[in-house]
Formats: structure tokens, C-alpha cells, sequence
């Protein structure tokens, strides 16, 4: 996988949000007239895991891991600066800075309009975003700015090794420090079943397909998958905002009130990475995927633990789906600042 041969954006993905939007239209819409049909699919659950859900995501996951080399890892020497900067911003900097935006506008600012458990809620699921490196739509917003791309493969294989390891402490962590109490065994499981699974399942399928060693055929099989994804994607969208369809009729502004730490966040998380890069003199094709990967979350591990841990039409689920409104306009508003600023760079 190099700069040249690799594809922009698709137009599919360039409008997710705009999907999304509709998709929380749809689901709105069918909750209101149908919650009979949501009302049921909740109940098809095993072990706080509910299956529709968990295959939409697996289906979502699964070609992202495909794409993860496990031998690019021997280059993890090549490039430490833009690496340092990437690990510490994702797992030292952004799930503090996320659990400390969440709680100040939840528990202060927007104190008013959200009552005290369901605010709590808010927070879990801000703080599962913070919590969730992405591993998927950075190679998406690498190549938007002509970036290495066997250096952003490098990045995103130690950051999936990382989470296999982390993501339960750090998230059991920050939710126990602002008052959330979690089982841990449901964490683990949430963290074997997105996490470990797809990963060991996207290794095994890279070995059968990589026989020859060109990626062609990953990459063939990899996009044929990519519209299941995206319907995976979608559908849990649609069924997340179906159970939450009551709330959001009843409150239509809580969207745009976790939006807004949100948003500080991602903007946030980019100035420290970005301009440390720049301070540090890293070359631009390293410096802004080191940014872009620090800002970017993996918002379907994010949306699978929340259901786990507080159910299909809780606050935390629903601020995690948020988080997939937000993440598209804001990494491409991120892509563009980047590639109008290359010249201040190495």
C-alpha cells in the first residue's frame, strides 16, 4: 500500500454524515410508528450482548482488520517521532481530556437541561469515544493528504495491539473516576468479542488471502466488503435511534448538546498533535496522519460497548452514534486545514 496507488475517498464516504443523518431520520421515524419491532429486536440478547447489533458491527469491524499487516510492525523504528506523538496523544492526552469536556458540560454547563443519571450516561459514552482509537478511516484521511501510508499502517497495527491490552482498564478507569460503575466482566467481553475476535479473524483471512505477498487480493477482498460495512454501519444507526426515538422527540435538542464537547474535543486533540508535530519538525507526510490518527475514534467499538454495558437505548449508545454524526465534516474540515498548511512543514 503506497501514496500513489491509493484511492480517495469514496463519494459514499465523503457524505457518511449525510447517511447518517438520514439514517437518524429513518430510525426516528420507525420508532415512533413501529416500537413494537425495536421493542423486540432488544430482546434478542445473550450475556448483556444483544446479536442483532453485535453482527451489525462485526460486519462493520471485520474488513477494517483485514487490512491490519502485522509485519509492517518490523518498520516501528523508522518514523518515532510521529509515532511518539500519536501514542501519547491517543492513549495519555485524549481519554482525560474527553472525560474532563464531558463531565464539565454535563454536570455544569448543561446542567439544566439534562437530569443527573441520564447526563451520567452522556459521559459514559463520550468517554468510550476518548477511550476507542480509530484503526479504520485513517487510512481514509491518510491518503487524503498524501500521507506514508506504510507509516500510518505501522501506527494503526500498535495502536490495535495496544487496545487489545488497555481499553478495559483505561475505560473501567475513567468511568469508575467520574462515578460510573461498570462490570468489568462485561467490558472484557465486549473487548474480546470487538476487538480480539475480528482482529485475530482479519489476521487469519490476511494470511490465506497474502499467499503471493502483493495485497492484491486483500485489497480486492477488503472492497468488496467495504458497502457491507457501510450497511452495517448504517443499520445500527438506524436501530439505534429507532430505540432512542421517544427521547429525541420528546428532547430534540440533546443531540446538538453532545455535539458540542464533541467538537472541542476533535479540534482540541488535533491542535496539540498537529502543532507538536510541527514544533518537533516532522515531515508533513508523517506529521498530519500522526494528527489525524490522535483525533480520529473508533466509533463502532465505542457504540458496541455502550450497548453492552448500559443497553440499546441508553444515553451512553446514543452519544456514541453522535460521535459518528460529528467524526465525517470534522476530519474533513481537519484534512483540509492540513493540506492548506503542508508548506510550514519539512
Amino acid at each position: 500500500m503506497t501514496a500513489k496507488n491509493s484511492s480517495p475517498m469514496s463519494l459514499f464516504e465523503r457524505y457518511l454524515s449525510l447517511w447518517v443523518a438520514l439514517c437518524i431520520i429513518a430510525g426516528v421515524g420507525l420508532g415512533v410508528v413501529l416500537p413494537n419491532i425495536f421493542q423486540r429486536v432488544a430482546g434478542i440478547e445473550y450475556a448483556s450482548v444483544n446479536l442483532i447489533v453485535a453482527l451489525f458491527i462485526w460486519v462493520m469491524i471485520y474488513p477494517m482488520m483485514v487490512n491490519i499487516d502485522f509485519a509492517s510492525l518490523k518498520d516501528i523504528g523508522k518514523k518515532p517521532q510521529g509515532l511518539c506523538i500519536t501514542l501519547v496523544v491517543n492513549w495519555l492526552v485524549k481519554p482525560f481530556t474527553m472525560a474532563a469536556l464531558s463531565i464539565l458540560f454535563f454536570e455544569h454547563v448543561f446542567v439544566g437541561f439534562v437530569e443527573p443519571e441520564t447526563a451520567k450516561e452522556y459521559i459514559a459514552g463520550m468517554i468510550l469515544l476518548g477511550v476507542a482509537p480509530c484503526t479504520a478511516m485513517v487510512f481514509v484521511w491518510s491518503q487524503l493528504v498524501r500521507g506514508d501510508a506504510n507509516y500510518t499502517l505501522v501506527q494503526v497495527s500498535i495502536n490495535d495491539i495496544i487496545m487489545v491490552f488497555a481499553f478495559a482498564p483505561l475505560a473501567a478507569f475513567l468511568l469508575g473516576v467520574t462515578n460510573i460503575v461498570v462490570p468489568w466482566e462485561t467490558l472484557l467481553l465486549s473487548v474480546v468479542l470487538y476487538v480480539l475476535i475480528p482482529l485475530a479473524a482479519g489476521y487469519i483471512t490476511r494470511k490465506l488471502l497474502d499467499k503471493s505477498g502483493d495485497n492484491e487480493s486483500i485489497a480486492g477482498f477488503t472492497g468488496k466488503l467495504k458497502p457491507f460495512s457501510m450497511m452495517g454501519l448504517l443499520a445500527t444507526v438506524v436501530l439505534l435511534f429507532g430505540f432512542q426515538a421517544q427521547t429525541i422527540i420528546d428532547r430534540p435538542l440533546i443531540i446538538a448538546l453532545i455535539a458540542v464537547p464533541l467538537l472541542i474535543q476533535s479540534y482540541g486533540i488535533f491542535a496539540i498533535a498537529y502543532c507538536w508535530a510541527y514544533l518537533w519538525r516532522v515531515p508533513f507526510n508523517t506529521a498530519a496522519p500522526a494528527a489525524l490518527i490522535g483525533t480520529s475514534n473508533f466509533f463502532e467499538l465505542a457504540v458496541a460497548v455502550a450497548i453492552s454495558l448500559f443497553g440499546l437505548n441508553s444515553g451512553a449508545a446514543l452519544a456514541t452514534v453522535v460521535g459518528v454524526l460529528v467524526e465525517v465534516p470534522v476530519m474533513l474540515s481537519l484534512v483540509m486545514f492540513a493540506n492548506k498548511t503542508r508548506k510550514y512543514f519539512p
